[in-house]
């Protein structure tokens, strides 16, 4: 044991990978947040009523089990915007997804954290700004007295592939950590989460098409994006991992 599983606490923030690893086998449930976009995208598919199987980056045997699982391949990536019926992981490209698809999506962020969550024994949710409530409140529900922690994706910096933390999954974060209720004792990051978002809860839509991320998505011409995931709150869809899969 050491600090950076944040024991003592019940509320638990942390950032991509690594937090996926110190958090997840000590929480009951992890929630994995990548606003722009793979847990937006989530969000919008499985309110359709399709499935999501994440499937980690780069990785062919993944993808090939998908495949075997029936599962619709999408383009890996932003950069790859047509795939099966023009289906990609772009949000904005499943409002119109039929019901009982199975997609399989990969991302090096929210996608490989929530398939890497899988195998730490935590309940695995997806959360993002659209869902925010109702995941905090499922997570309280599912984890009753046990901590919950929530993990901010973050983004990578290019062409090193570090991690580089975002405004938008920082607030993702914490829109879930402030609304997950019977938390006796938060940590300071969860704490500072929770108040960050609160600060501009009023201006969300503002805020993240204003951040690095919401400007890059601007830029490649996929502002439709960034106002899906700016809608606080709009969708009462808690995605959970079932068999690999988020299922509503």
């Amino acid at each position: 044991m050491t600090v950076f599983e944040q024991d003592g606490f019940d509320l638990r923030v942390e950032w991509g990978l690594d937090g996926v690893r110190a958090l997840g086998p000590r929480c009951a449930v992890l929630v994995v947040v990548d606003v722009l976009v793979f847990t937006t995208t989530v969000d919008v598919a499985l309110g359709r009523g399709a499935r999501v199987l994440p499937l980690p980056w780069h990785d062919e045997r993944a993808a090939e089990a998908a495949k075997a699982a029936g599962a619709v391949l999408t383009p890996s990536g932003l950069d790859e915007s047509i795939g099966h019926a023009g289906w990609s992981l772009r949000p904005s490209s499943l409002t119109e997804l039929p019901p009982d698809v199975l997609l399989g999506i990969s991302s090096p962020n929210g996608a490989t954290l929530s398939a890497v969550a899988a195998e730490t024994g935590a309940t695995v949710l997806a959360g993002c700004l659209r869902n925010a409530s109702a995941v905090g409140a499922a997570a309280a529900a599912i984890a009753g007295d046990r901590p919950i922690g929530v993990i901010a994706g973050g983004e990578r910096w290019r062409p090193q592939q570090t991690l580089r933390p975002s405004v938008e999954d920082y607030l993702g974060a914490g829109a879930i950590a402030a609304a997950v209720t019977g938390r006796a004792a938060p940590s300071s990051e969860a704490e500072l989460a929770a108040v960050s978002y609160r600060a501009v809860a009023d201006r969300i839509p503002a805020v993240l098409a204003d951040s690095v991320s919401g400007r890059e998505l601007v830029a490649a011409g996929v502002p439709d994006d960034v106002k899906l995931a700016g809608d606080v709150d709009v969708s009462a869809v808690v995605p959970v991992l079932v068999n690999g899969a988020f299922a509503a």
